[in-house]
């Protein structure tokens, strides 16, 4: 089993800034892909940001310029650093990871979604 926790979230005004970070703990032997969705109420679940093992990433249009992702991989741990948010980047965010167990098994994990909330 492997555990996700997400922490950073919170309320922030328009045009600031927050940090997410995700810390993966368990069953691993290694971790693929890393990346964080949103989920806006009434909304699908999107992408925001994703990063393999050996740093390449992947942005949503809509988050291109502000947000950035990295990873520890030493900590099993990614991170999203937000910054000029605005109203529409309000959402519960979640991290999510591809876990290769210490068997050679691979699974993908979700954290609980940690939640943001960008005042105007």
């Amino acid at each position: 089993q492997v555990q996700l926790v997400e922490s950073g979230g919170g309320l922030v005004q328009a045009g600031g800034s927050l940090r997410l970070s995700c810390a993966a703990s368990g069953n691993i032997f290694s971790i693929g892909d890393m990346g964080w969705y949103r989920q806006a109420p009434g909304k699908q679940r999107e992408l925001v940001a994703v990063s393999s093992s050996g740093g390449r990433t992947n942005y949503a249009y809509s988050v291109k310029g502000r947000f950035t992702i990295s990873r520890d991989n030493a900590k099993n741990t990614v991170y999203l650093q937000m910054n000029s948010l605005k109203p529409e980047d309000a959402a519960v965010y979640y991290c999510n990871a591809k876990v290769i167990s210490l068997i050679r098994l691979e699974y993908v994990y979700w954290g609980q979604g940690t939640q943001v909330t960008v005042s105007s």
